[in-house]
């Protein structure tokens, strides 16, 4: 199993010793709207000079929130306002976690955003505090429905969808399925192929694993046997070394972050949501979709990504965009992985921030 990691953002799938290592340098790209963007320190909390100030879980939780997806199943969700005057140049964001993790996952971003913007963050059915209801079929397609349904009956405003891992292919299948001007724009964090390692079958890596995925779909289908490996991927411990892989700044792989992705996996109905994600259909291409997108999009993506690494196929797909097509900016962050956000968030707010002020005047 040591070539299989789970996370807390994006479905089991091959550690980075299976990828070749990418060196960048700080160098432009396509013209100037691919650029490489080498980091600074090693600490995730340097921006600017300054600390990255992150929200506390507890005023997450205080703070949160409850709607009823379909008059039946509780969501949670968070909002925070600008405390500073509404400018043209503010803007309405939602903020969609990956797999397995939750609103606390973006801790380090909501004050940043916040002090200009209006924030919204999500708990996508399945994780986090919102419902895990037995016998639901998780699809990609499910939450893109769940993400447009809550901007038309919650946020009520144009918005820009902020997402990581499969948070971001929900956002890019919702945003190719809205009409109107309900998403506004898109930001991606290494987005993910599928909900699951099934849609990338393009990557020999993965059809390598191919015969040994599928035995592993028939054995979490045994509830015995799926248990004891749940049992065993929420353990803290291995939490914590699988996050340690997943993230280039590892100093940002602290007890916090453990908690907020083993808490819920301790929840009622984790363990169905768990196997019906890993075993279900992996869902639209994103390849497929973007063609669709003439929003404004904003593509940020760690060069330490061993899950969706940029010489695979998904990450080729997205370097090549800026030059396809005009709406379309990416950013390389130097020494980041799958989860940017939380990884060394203020190289992304570097990007970020300018990026959603400049936002109104396009």
């Amino acid at each position: 199993m040591r070539a299989l990691t789970w996370t807390a953002m994006s479905p089991p799938v091959m550690s980075r010793t299976a990828t070749s290592t990418v060196n960048l340098r700080r160098i432009s790209l396509r013209r100037d709207r691919v650029c490489v963007r080498a980091t600074a320190s090693s600490s995730a909390t340097v921006s600017g000079g300054g600390v990255v100030e992150a929200v506390e879980l507890a005023e997450i939780g205080e703070r949160s929130k409850k709607w009823k997806w379909k008059g039946e199943y509780s969501v949670n969700y968070f909002v925070k306002d600008s405390p500073e005057e509404v400018t043209p140049a503010s803007q309405t964001v939602l903020l969609v976690h990956g797999f397995g993790a939750s609103i606390p996952h973006w801790r380090r971003n909501i004050n940043a955003l916040s002090k200009n913007h209006t924030v919204y963050a999500i708990d996508l059915l399945g994780f986090g505090a919102s419902d895990k209801p037995p016998g639901f079929s998780y699809t990609m397609e499910s939450w893109a429905e769940l993400i447009l349904n809550f901007l038309e009956e919650v946020v009520q405003k144009p918005t820009i969808l902020i997402g990581n891992s499969v948070g971001s292919l929900a956002c890019v299948i919702a945003a190719s399925e809205s009409r109107g001007d309900l998403v506004k724009g898109l930001v991606l964090l290494n987005c993910a192929g599928g909900m699951n390692n099934k849609a990338v079958f393009d990557d020999w890596r993965i059809k390598l694993l191919m015969p040994l995925l599928l035995l592993i779909d028939f054995l979490l289908k045994q509830r015995g046997i799926a248990s004891a490996l749940f049992n065993r991927v929420k353990d803290r411990e291995n939490l914590k070394n699988i996050l340690t892989n997943v993230y280039g700044n590892k100093d940002n792989v602290d007890d916090t972050l453990v908690e907020i992705i083993a808490g819920p996996a301790n929840t009622e109905g984790a363990l169905d949501a768990f196997v019906s994600i890993l075993t279900g259909p992996p869902g639209p291409n994103p390849i497929k979709l973007i063609p669709e997108i003439t929003k404004p999009v904003l593509v940020l993506w760690g060069d330490q990504d061993g899950l969706t690494p940029l010489d695979g196929p998904v990450g080729k797909y997205f370097t090549s965009l800026p030059d396809q097509l005009p709406n379309f900016n990416l950013y390389v962050l130097q020494g980041v992985g799958h989860c940017p956000q939380d990884d060394r968030p203020d190289l992304v707010h570097e990007r970020l921030l300018p990026w959603l002020a400049q936002l109104s005047s396009t």
